[in-house]
């Protein structure tokens, strides 16, 4: 593996890793953004977190990289309905986040399919 590729790799994983804990330190930031027809938002909150941790620290060896690239994916795919849900509520829940319409859709259109993209890159064996 390059250099590029290997660093990419690492740095998702960290962000990954980083991204959960915070879902330990920060819950507020993130229950908010869970549409109320998904139950039980806490643990919702607590298992996502845990996958992120999880799923990142996997990225880091080869023995566990192509399931935990997979599991990113389908990870980001269950995702997809905060991000709808932020855009259903133009960008902005109550006593929380509040942020310009086209973020959620930048989020949504642009940022996600880039991250699925990243985690695709190590699917394969490098």
């Amino acid at each position: 593996m390059n250099k590029l590729l290997r660093f990419s790799l690492h740095l998702m994983a960290t962000l990954y890793m980083l991204a959960g804990l915070n879902h330990f330190f920060r819950p507020d930031s993130y229950l908010p953004l869970i549409p109320p027809y998904i139950p039980a938002h806490e643990l919702m909150n607590i298992l996502a977190g845990i996958a992120e941790i999880v799923l990142g620290f996997g990225l880091h060896f080869r023995a566990t990289r192509y399931w935990s690239a997979w599991g990113i994916i389908a990870m980001l795919i269950a995702f997809l309905p905060v991000h709808i849900y932020f855009i259903q509520v133009d960008s902005c829940l109550d006593n929380s986040i509040c942020l310009p319409v086209w973020t959620g859709w930048f989020r949504l259109i642009v940022i996600h399919p880039l991250l699925l993209a990243w985690a695709y890159l190590y699917t394969r064996k490098i």
